[in-house]
């Protein structure tokens, strides 16, 4: 799944008309960079959430998305909240929207984070498959605008929900992330299968709550990422 249904407030007044993920990064659509990486990775079909000035992203994308190269084209399947809902469904509502359309072990991005170099590793989907963990998360070291992080990370590969004043290293995460179906049920999630209310929730409480009973696993992730949240870390990476 590929999360694209923000308003994006802080890159105005560029997304006054156009939503994040279609802005362009060195001469293409910031969400494209993340889907050719899928392409690569195997994937064959990825569902897409809509909200702010979500028709434009399916006329631009279609339903079919060609990658570069010898890939087959992604299936594009869409998710469109502001068109069902009148808005977003913040992250954990937009993923429980989409789940009846996603496999049993799924990835999950975001259509405004750019991370050309990442692997969507089939391994990695194996191995959480065969874990007792509900998810896997990538983390990244911490931005200038979140210098704080967001999760610790365990010796023995688990994230952890640390306080934000504990003394040990906090890392971002990245949105790059496995989930399995089982974590958007109780008792972590109580929101329905397919969200048919609509119901509006974030992500974080979910993950914190599996965090402290150990079943949230993560890695740090050292390539190239930006959370493409403002107009001047988008003017850098075009001037890059």
């Amino acid at each position: 799944m590929l999360l694209a249904a923000g308003r994006g407030e802080r890159m105005r007044p560029l997304t006054d008309v156009t939503p994040k993920p279609l802005l362009a990064v060195r001469g293409r659509p910031l969400m494209a960079w993340c889907l050719q990486r899928m392409a690569e990775g195997g994937l064959q079909d990825v569902v897409i959430n809509t909200a702010w000035l979500g028709e434009q992203i399916p006329a631009a994308l279609g339903n079919r998305w060609q990658p570069d190269g010898s890939q087959r084209p992604l299936q594009l399947r869409y998710s469109h909240e502001g068109q069902d809902f009148g808005g977003a469904l913040e992250t954990a509502g937009g993923i429980a929207r989409a789940l009846p359309w996603l496999d049993e072990v799924f990835w999950v991005a975001a259509g405004d984070v750019l991370a050309p170099d990442f692997r969507f590793d089939p391994s990695a989907r194996a191995r959480l498959a065969a874990s007792p963990c509900l998810a896997h998360l990538w983390l990244v070291p911490n931005p200038p605008h979140n210098p704080r992080g967001d999760f610790g990370l365990s010796d023995q590969g688990l994230a952890l929900n640390l306080p934000a004043d504990h003394p040990g290293p906090r890392y971002t995460f990245s949105t790059l992330a496995l989930y399995k179906q089982a974590f958007f049920a109780p008792p972590w999630c109580d929101i329905p299968r397919g969200n048919p209310q609509g119901v509006k929730s974030p992500l974080a409480p979910l993950l914190r709550h599996a965090m402290d009973h150990g079943l949230v696993s993560a890695s740090l992730y050292t390539g190239d990422w930006t959370d493409v949240g403002t107009p001047e870390r988008l003017a850098g990476l075009n001037q890059a």
